[in-house]
C-alpha cells in the first residue's frame, strides 16, 4: 500500500508575529533614542534653596582641638 502523506496546513503565523512585533519594538526604541522623543523638560526655572542646619549640641563632649599651622606646598621652578 502506498499513500502520499498528509499535508500540513496551519500554524505558521507564529514565526513572522514573532519577528514583525520584535522589528516594531526596534524601531520604536530607534526612534526613542536618536529623535529625543523622550526628554526632561528643559531647566529654566531659577531655584534658591537656603538651609541653615543649627549645629549639634554635644554638652558632653569636649571642643574639637585647634590644628596646628600648615604652610603650603611649594612648586619647583624650572
Amino acid at each position: 500500500m502506498n499513500t502520499a502523506p498528509v499535508e500540513r496546513r496551519g500554524g505558521g503565523g507564529f514565526l513572522p508575529f514573532v519577528i514583525g512585533g520584535l522589528l516594531v519594538l526596534v524601531l520604536i526604541i530607534g526612534w526613542v533614542v536618536y529623535s529625543g522623543g523622550v526628554t526632561a523638560p528643559s531647566s529654566d526655572t531659577k531655584v534658591d534653596v537656603d538651609v541653615d542646619i543649627p549645629a549639634p549640641q554635644m554638652p558632653d563632649l569636649p571642643e574639637a582641638p585647634s590644628l596646628p599651622p600648615v604652610e603650603p606646598p611649594s612648586v619647583p621652578a624650572n
